[in-house]
């Protein structure tokens, strides 16, 4: 059994610590580890489900979706992060089957497109993602467009 546990929040549902766990935690891998500087404060987190991952009374692992047209035409995965000192656990394909059931049971669909880091492909590929198009640059990092079959 999983150390992890998952909750689906609506962002006017998340406490104030939870919010503030999930933006450290998204500093902390994209702007820190990832020596990215971009705008994470997007205005987006308000119209997405949060998937949230704990671990004891951290927040180690998270993603937000939106339903189709809040972010692409199709339902959409973002912000996808695993502290990462969680890593080794294999958290990431937890976070990723746990968000595509919310989006399944929330937005009642099996189609969903992502922005995915080309490093992480064969990540994404093992969760039915597919690459749609050429590599492109989303602030500075090569990113590829992915969807479902």
């Amino acid at each position: 059994m999983s150390d992890i546990n998952f909750e689906i929040k609506r962002f006017d549902g998340l406490s104030t610590q939870e919010l503030y766990k999930i933006l450290r935690l998204r500093a902390e891998v994209f702007v820190v580890e990832q020596d990215c500087v971009y705008q994470d404060i997007d205005n987006k987190d308000q119209k997405a489900l949060h998937v949230i991952g704990y671990k004891n009374d951290d927040i180690v692992a998270y993603t937000r979706i939106f339903d189709a047209g809040n972010y692409f035409d199709e339902s959409s995965i973002g912000r996808v992060v695993v502290s990462e000192k969680e890593r080794k656990y294999g958290y990431g394909h937890d976070l990723i089957k746990h968000s595509i059931s919310a989006i399944k049971e929330h937005y009642k669909t099996d189609k969903i497109k992502i922005s995915a880091q080309c490093y992480l492909k064969r990540f994404y590929e093992k969760h039915g993602f597919i690459q749609q198009g050429k590599e492109y640059l989303e602030d500075g990092i090569p990113h590829i467009a992915m969807i479902t079959s």
